[in-house]
């Protein structure tokens, strides 16, 4: 339905909606919302439980093993969040060592400072003491840069610390649950243990009578599998 086709109906009230074929059986009312949520780039099928699934799952190989993998995960955490410390150790060590550096430098320049703020008084006339001047009070505005910069460095990287802690509390919650997988195995194997031995219990047969499998055997297979024991004895 086109949008000029809608405004026409609306425009004709109760009488022109009245008008409309709706179809009678829900199955077709279905089929309508599909057709028409596809022309408007939904497409319905994408949204709904699909009842068939691949059965049996994966084979339980080194691929598949979920406590396996869980323990490598677990490992490899452990591992890469050990490193990541050692780096923003590493990070808020130099960021300490600029500090030192620059704050010693910053002494320095307060005295170079002083010194030419004297000459300058001393010898008003000469440019280039007016010159050094002005030079040391640059540098030694950069070097409060430099320490600003060097203190944020080193907030950042307490800030990475403790935000790397919440990885070691996902990596201790996959350990419970690793525990928790264990422990409900060990209780299914020991539910399910028997007296006997499997290897001493009698053998079952694959498929047995009201099976709907074509490669059941008959009375005439049986029959014929008897009388060929008969005839080798």
């Amino acid at each position: 339905m086109t949008q000029e086709e809608l405004d026409a109906l609306m425009s004709e009230g109760d009488s022109g909606l009245q008008s409309i074929d709706m179809p009678e059986s829900s199955e077709e009312s279905v089929g309508m919302t599909d057709e028409i949520a596809v022309k408007d780039g939904f497409d319905p099928d994408n949204f709904r439980v699909q009842a068939s699934r691949h059965w049996p799952p994966p084979p339980p190989t080194e691929d598949h093993k979920v406590v396996h993998q869980l323990d490598e995960v677990t490992k490899d955490t452990e591992v890469k969040g050990t490193q990541i410390f050692d780096q923003l150790e590493i990070m808020g060590d130099s960021a300490g060592k600029i500090q030192k550096q620059a704050k010693s430098l910053k002494q320095y320049l307060e005295t170079q400072e002083e010194l030419f703020s004297k000459l300058c008084v001393a010898f008003p006339h000469i440019q280039s003491f007016q010159n050094a001047l002005e030079s040391t009070q640059s540098v030694k505005d950069n070097i409060k840069g430099i320490l600003s910069a060097s203190d944020e460095i080193n907030d950042a990287s307490m800030q990475a610390m403790d935000l790397m802690q919440y990885q070691d509390i996902h990596r201790q919650k996959i350990e419970r649950v690793i525990n928790v997988m264990r422990a409900l195995a060990q209780y299914m194997n020991s539910l399910f243990e028997g007296k006997i031995d499997d290897s001493k219990r009698v053998s079952s047969a694959v498929f047995i009578a009201g099976d709907n499998k074509d490669d059941v055997a008959n009375e005439e297979d049986i029959e014929a599998l008897i009388a060929s024991f008969g005839a080798k004895q």
